[in-house]
């Protein structure tokens, strides 16, 4: 479970990153804060799945 965890947040984590550097250059707020949101959210996760291993 914890391997499933750890690569959604990686899944996520990319997509976020792309969601932001790709909405930068097009000028779209609306596709950085979605890609904002995603990397929040990876990074919640892999706290989550750090956390779990103690």
């Amino acid at each position: 479970m914890r391997h499933l965890l750890a690569l959604a947040a990686a899944v996520l984590l990319t997509a976020g990153v792309a969601g932001v550097v790709l909405g930068e250059s097009d000028d779209s707020p609306g596709l950085q804060l979605l890609g904002g949101l995603l990397v929040i959210g990876a990074v919640a996760i892999g706290v989550r799945v750090l956390r779990a291993r103690r």
